[in-house]
């Protein structure tokens, strides 16, 4: 597993947390914010993998 795929899932942890503090405390942003992340966080896990696959 390399660097991209550990921050990759790191991001969509936090972004499922920031979403989910965004409903509790009823923040749009907050809850668009962590959409984003966990958006970016699976974009960066898929780079990780083809950097995997690309080094074998």
């Amino acid at each position: 597993m390399n660097k991209d795929k550990v921050n990759g899932y790191a991001d969509t942890i936090k972004g499922k947390a920031k979403e989910q503090w965004g409903k509790m405390t009823d923040d749009r942003s907050a809850e668009t914010e962590g959409k984003v992340d966990q958006t970016k966080g699976k974009l960066q896990e898929k780079v990780g993998e083809i950097k995997d696959r690309l080094s074998r």
